[in-house]
């Protein structure tokens, strides 16, 4: 497919491309609302605040005030307010849910993320609430029509490098960030620089398929004493793990959940040694009834374990929590957290015969499965 052009260009002024470029203009809105979010109390006093807020707009040129965003691959350009003004605007109704020093942390943090299947929604999700200018994304996949049952892009960007996918749905939201791709994913070779960059990232995201390259990332987030997040999906529901190599250099790899493992061992395993791999990470007794039945059909009626859209966007909403609260050194779980809608919308699930029901089926389960 060639190279894609996947940043939109920023420019003083409107720059027409060619005749078919549509332009998108609505700054004296966006000044509008900068003006209310600067003076709160006149949201409430409308008969002083018309003629003030047409003031503060006759003060900006609306001709040569701003950027220019130019999406090549929208043929589209849009007046937007400067970066600073873009993101106060942008983020106004976060607070103070998140303070303007957790959002200003949470914006200027670096973030890499590997793998961009759940990856994708934890990208989005940090995005859409104002967090990760500068992010790292690398996977080496493009994107299929089966990949669009849990990746929210269209059936236009088929055939699509995840990286380019990705990085366009960031900079639709935020001109002025800053994506770097990994096209060719995370090797041997390159996860080092993943790490360093420059910029060194603060905070890295596991959502990577391959349990050796997995092993990969722990090695570096030891030696760069860096926290991992990772997700993974569990019928409807996610299992997030957190790692605090920032905290204990010397925590084992995956909190030693799948044992004394090498990377050589884990690059050896075949789809269904990586499915045991991966039940045994979760817990066969945290794996839904449902994803038991299903795992022990891959290679049968299945081709690979399920996934679902609402469990991925479930992943991104939690991972984007975690890395807020570590880039602003808030309490946060440092193990796992089962982030289950079975327990909380199921009436029945914590009753004693269902949860007795689940523990024999779990059991069964690990010796079907040969855990």
């Amino acid at each position: 497919m060639g190279q894609e052009i996947i940043r939109p260009v920023i420019s003083q002024r409107c720059k027409r491309p060619n005749e078919a470029t549509v332009v998108i203009d609505d700054y004296e809105e966006q000044l509008r609302e900068l003006f209310y979010i600067q003076h709160p109390p006149l949201a409430f006093q409308p008969d002083k605040a018309v003629d003030q807020c047409s003031e503060f707009i006759a003060k900006r040129n609306t001709e040569t005030d701003g950027s220019w965003a130019y999406y090549p691959w929208l043929n589209t350009i849009v007046h937007i307010l400067p970066e600073e003004e873009f993101s106060t605007v942008r983020t106004a109704r976060n607070r103070n849910l998140i303070t303007a020093d957790e959002q200003k942390r949470f914006y200027n943090g670096v973030i890499g993320i590997g793998g961009l299947s759940i990856g994708n929604s934890v990208a989005l999700a940090i995005v859409l609430q104002g967090g990760g200018r500068h992010m790292r994304l690398a996977d080496f996949d493009r994107l299929s029509l089966s990949n669009t049952n849990r990746v929210r892009a269209g059936v236009q960007n088929l055939g699509m490098l995840k990286v380019v996918v990705t990085a366009r749905q960031i900079y639709e939201m935020n001109p002025y960030a800053i994506v770097e791709t990994m096209p060719d994913g995370i090797t041997k070779d390159n996860v080092r620089a993943f790490f360093d960059g420059p910029p060194k990232l603060d905070i890295v995201i596991d959502e990577l398929d391959n349990l050796a390259v997995k092993y990969l990332f722990r090695v570096e987030a030891k030696r760069a004493k860096l926290p991992v997040v990772m997700a993974a999906d569990n019928g409807d529901n996610a299992v997030v793990d957190i790692e605090r190599y920032d905290l204990d250099p010397d925590l084992s790899f995956f909190h030693g959940r799948i044992g004394s493992v090498t990377y050589d061992k884990l690059a050896s395993l075949d789809k269904m040694g990586i499915g045991k791999m991966i039940t045994k990470h979760i817990g066969p007794e945290n794996v839904t009834e449902r994803m038991q039945a299903s795992l022990v059909e891959m290679g049968k009626t299945i081709v690979s374990w399920p996934q679902l859209g609402g469990a991925a966007q479930l992943n991104g909403a939690a991972v984007a929590y975690c890395v807020r609260k570590i880039l602003n050194r808030e309490e946060l779980e440092d193990n796992r957290s089962l982030v289950s809608m079975d327990e909380k919308l199921i009436p029945s699930y914590n009753k004693p015969v269902e949860i007795r029901k689940r523990q024999k089926i779990a059991e069964s389960f690990k010796k079907n499965f040969g855990l």
